[in-house]
């Protein structure tokens, strides 16, 4: 299956959590519909996740591709099951798997009947990268994770609030706006800027909840 990446901007996307429906219909290749859906939720998180662990733009994108091709490879062996663990954490080793070959694709190839200097220079290599499956990999994933998380129930609270509460709510809070500034621009009082930061704040907190309830 091939999986194709175009130009890749550090706007916030949205990560919907996967819902076993979405993950058994990945099991027919040929469910391209799904495919992309999956690509979209997913990509933004594995690219960022591969570029804090200290890897190149294209080595990140690379990692996305192999990520995607990972999970299309395997998706047969991920159960949905507490014992086995969330899909979170299944992803997460997959991209860390990715990660490392990356990191060893930096080392140069070497002739037949060096090996003792291609062990050192493994290690010297690695030892020069930031280890991603160590803390520095975990702190950049849950931070990612939780941030797109975030993006996405703002994403769903957007569509069902009145586009003035969120305009209110995006350029004080998101945008961080002075409250003077925001009441002036949209004509407004600040005690309404405050009310809807306030409503429009609860219902992002209430989708963040059902978001991790659909988590396995």
């Amino acid at each position: 299956m091939s999986v194709a990446i175009g130009p890749m901007t550090r706007k916030p996307n949205n990560l919907i959590p996967t819902r076993y429906s979405l993950l058994s219909r990945l099991h027919n290749w040929d469910d391209q519909e799904s495919w992309k859906v999956f690509f979209d939720t997913y990509w933004k998180l594995i690219y960022e996740v591969a570029i804090k662990s200290g890897l190149t733009e294209a080595e990140a994108q690379d990692v996305v591709q192999e990520t995607i091709v990972s999970v299309a490879k395997d998706i047969h062996s991920f159960k949905r099951s507490r014992k086995l663990g969330s899909f979170k954490g299944w992803l997460r080793n997959l991209i860390r798997w990715r990660i490392h070959d990356q990191v060893r694709r930096r080392i140069p190839p070497t002739t037949p009947g060096s090996l003792a200097f291609s062990e050192t220079q493994t290690a010297f290599a690695l030892d020069e990268i930031p280890d991603p499956a160590g803390i520095s990999m975990e702190d950049a994933w849950e931070k990612e994770w939780q941030q797109n998380l975030f993006d996405a129930a703002v994403e769903r609270v957007k569509r069902r609030v009145k586009e003035e509460h969120y305009q209110m709510f995006d350029l004080y809070v998101l945008k961080k706006w002075p409250v003077s500034r925001v009441a002036k621009t949209l004509r407004v009082s600040s005690g309404q800027v405050y009310l809807a930061k306030h409503r429009v704040a609860r219902l992002i907190k209430k989708e963040i909840q059902a978001l991790e309830r659909r988590l396995f």
